[in-house]
């Protein structure tokens, strides 16, 4: 009876166990889903023209193009279908007018709440007890430190970011991670390039366990393998973005494409080998008199294996749209995300609130 019980705690565990056997690749995947509403709106393709806040994570150099005193966001979203819940908050202030520095601290937190923990749901002698069933919550924090500044007085910026990252699994295991991220922008009155090297150094989470051995014979008892300590390793990626913009004070636009560069062995990408892939995204934001702005974003782009025929590759994409009001220094943004239904994907809806300090 013991093995025909799925537990939640043991396919969790199970999940982690497997991608930590696999050689470094899907590590630290909650990092790469992004920040802001604005910028789900247009599928991350910030790295070229991001400007804000939220710069801490898409490229830390254009912390350097703020020109207020200082800003702070907050962001909501229920990820995967109200699966997981998923939040960040921002706050940065300016340094030095004249040298445009800007430092920020970024916190992120990724969880699934309230999981089953079914482990001691099956006594010794076989009987089974509800009242032993209890919850935990597997979560994932990272909080980012982010400086830039102007390099002279050309139209270059650059700026980096060191992380802390924290994953727990309840109170069964848990991993502590360090990196950093390095960016560098350029940008005219029509154009912008940006650059982003992220976990530049490789992104390092050790992993512990502390199972009594009750829960490891669970786990043996169901078949699966028991977790030990271990280490994972985030490999570099490079993100390449070009963005054009334009139009007046009525009407203005702006259009960015990115170039996701990773060597983590992806082989779904429009481009990809062993040790190579390049995803791409594009992103559109059309405002009206600096109040109202739509959004649309592509991204996800991928060579999926036709069921039919196993020798055929079909394309598949996904489209992310948004918008956002401007109410003085308030700036309220909206993402839904995962639109393309026939991907089978869950929508997922994004809400964030953005704030700027001036001078009085």
């Amino acid at each position: 009876m013991k093995k025909s019980i799925i537990c939640s705690v043991l396919v969790f565990f199970g999940c982690l166990y497997e991608v930590q056997a696999q050689t470094p690749k899907f590590v630290n995947e909650f990092l790469n889903i992004g920040v802001g509403a604005r910028s789900h709106g247009m599928f991350g393709s910030m790295s070229a023209h991001v400007d804000d806040i939220t710069a801490g994570y898409w490229n830390p150099a254009g912390l350097a193009r703020i020109d207020k005193k200082a800003q702070a966001v907050a962001m909501h979203a229920n990820w995967f279908g109200g699966i997981s819940n998923y939040d960040y908050i921002s706050y940065g202030k300016q340094l030095d007018p004249e040298k445009k520095s800007f430092g920020s601290l970024s916190f992120i937190r990724l969880g699934v709440d309230n999981i089953p923990n079914t482990l001691n749901l099956i006594g010794p002698d076989g009987s089974i007890n509800y009242d032993q069933v209890t919850s935990f919550s597997a979560a994932d924090y990272a909080l980012f430190a982010s400086y830039a500044q102007a390099l002279g007085d050309g139209p270059f910026t650059i700026g980096g970011s060191v992380k802390v990252i924290r994953r727990t699994i309840g109170s069964f295991g848990g991993s502590w991670g360090f990196g950093a991220d390095l960016g560098i922008q350029y940008r005219s009155d029509r154009f912008a390039f940006g650059v982003m090297a992220r976990d530049i150094t490789s992104t390092f989470n050790a992993w512990s366990f502390n199972l009594d051995d009750a829960e490891k014979a669970s786990f043996l008892a169901t078949g699966n393998d028991v977790p030990v300590n271990s280490t994972e390793i985030a490999l570099p990626r490079i993100i390449v973005g070009g963005a054009y913009f334009g139009g007046s004070d009525k009407f203005s636009y702006t259009i960015e494409a990115d170039l996701n560069i990773s060597t983590d062995g992806r082989e779904s990408g429009v481009v990809g080998g062993n040790n190579f892939n390049v995803d791409p995204t594009v992103g559109v934001e059309l405002g009206i008199s600096k109040k109202v702005y739509v959004r649309a974003g592509i991204g996800n782009i991928q060579r999926i294996i036709n069921e039919v025929n196993g020798s055929q590759a079909d394309l598949e994409y996904q489209p992310n749209i948004g918008m956002g009001v401007v109410l003085g220094r308030v700036r309220v943004d909206y993402a839904l995300a995962n639109v393309n239904e026939s991907a089978g994907l869950l929508k997922s809806h994004i809400f964030s609130v953005h704030l700027d300090f001036v001078d009085k």
